[in-house]
């Protein structure tokens, strides 16, 4: 990670980041939970790949996506420094990248916690119905 936030790997490359998911594939794991800040950016430069579309190259196994999904805006650390809300996000590229194959399965943080229906929401497309995170949603778990 770079000193100054969450911003991908200092130096690195999918050449060099490619071990860890090689020798855990090799080690038996089925299914690779790639968490990253924001899915929609790419791992890597010179590639639309995230996290999860470079170890299912990389392995050839089954990947779940997760970051920001449903979501825009502040980020979680963001959203606890700034008390600034993430907006509702639209989810036509995450779509886009699921039906291509990138990754198999995708995570819902956040968007989940601020609206516990948001699955079914979106299922059904009441999209104008889904909450936006703020850092009072966590107070509703306790």
């Amino acid at each position: 990670m770079e000193a100054a936030g969450f911003h991908g790997a200092a130096g690195a490359n999918a050449g060099r980041a490619g071990a860890f998911p090689r020798t855990a594939h090799r080690a038996g794991t089925d299914i690779f939970h790639c968490s990253t800040r924001r899915f929609w950016e790419p791992e890597f430069e010179g590639s639309t790949l995230n996290l999860a579309g470079w170890t299912k190259k990389l392995t050839g196994k089954p990947t779940i996506t997760v970051g920001s999904v449903g979501l825009k805006g502040a980020d979680f650390v963001q959203t606890f420094r700034t008390r600034e809300d993430s907006e509702i996000g639209d989810l036509d590229e995450l779509e886009a990248r699921l039906e291509r194959g990138e990754f198999d399965l995708v995570a819902v943080g956040r968007a989940l916690l601020a609206d516990p229906h948001w699955a079914a929401k979106v299922r059904e497309g009441r999209f104008g119905e889904l909450a936006p995170f703020s850092a009072s949603s966590l107070a509703t778990l306790a």
